[in-house]
């Protein structure tokens, strides 16, 4: 598992550094717009190695690091309404026909709905800055046709301390994130298993939950 978790933040790393040798600033934009289309490209790496190989290694000032988390931040913007129009316009007839078999109730679908409207700036705005989320609420938000001025407002300004404060991070480091990363990797695994357990424990839940929902919907046997 750390071969292959190794592995995966080598390519990542080799990846972005050369995304950035050829496209400079642009290449921000580019990596940050993938990230936030739920493809596994983590702002974790994206946004350090900016502010380390774009900033730092480039002999750029502070307020570089400035630029990086903006460009940053409209690498999000960019991916997320990709991701949102997309979700909006397939989203709930997906969901409707198939969502049986991604654990997606019609319970969920229209509590997601109402959430959105009641909540639905805060939430992108708090989502934008969690791990593992950031690059998945464009979806429901979508789905649930949010106002797009206001997720696009609260994306900007929700993904902007994020990739600042990741961009500031890889400033601060520089050469030494190889050396933290290495500290921090024993961790790897405690974390691995713990998220597994939890999403075992939540996929077990939601299993039960869309089979007494098939159940209560399907036509009784009785019935002729």
């Amino acid at each position: 598992m750390t071969d292959l978790i190794h592995a995966l933040e080598t390519f990542v790393l080799t990846f972005s550094t050369d995304v950035y040798d050829f496209m400079g600033w642009f290449g921000v934009v580019v990596l940050m717009s993938i990230e936030s289309t739920a493809i596994p490209l983590p702002s974790e790496v994206i946004m350090p190695l900016a502010g380390w190989r774009l900033v730092l290694d480039r002999g750029h000032g502070v307020a570089y690091v400035f630029l990086a988390g903006f460009w940053g931040a409209v690498g999000s913007l960019i991916g997320s309404l990709a991701e949102y129009y997309v979700a909006r316009a397939g989203g709930r007839p997906f969901i409707e026909k198939y969502g049986k078999y991604v654990l997606i109730t019609q319970k969920d679908l229209e509590r997601a709905e109402r959430w959105f409207r009641t909540r639905g700036e805060l939430t992108v705005f708090v989502a934008r800055m969690i791990p593992g989320v950031r690059g998945f609420i464009s979806i429901p938000a979508g789905i649930a046709r949010m106002n797009v001025p206001r997720f696009a407002i609260f994306t900007f300004i929700g993904a902007l301390p994020w990739t600042l404060g990741m961009a500031w991070g890889g400033f601060l480091l520089g050469e030494n994130y190889d050396s933290i990363r290495n500290v921090s990797k024993p961790f790897d695994i405690p974390i691995i298993a713990t998220g597994t357990v939890i999403v075992s424990w939540f996929l077990w839940r939601r299993i039960k939950e869309v089979r007494a929902e098939s159940s209560a919907s399907s036509p009784s046997s009785d019935e002729s």
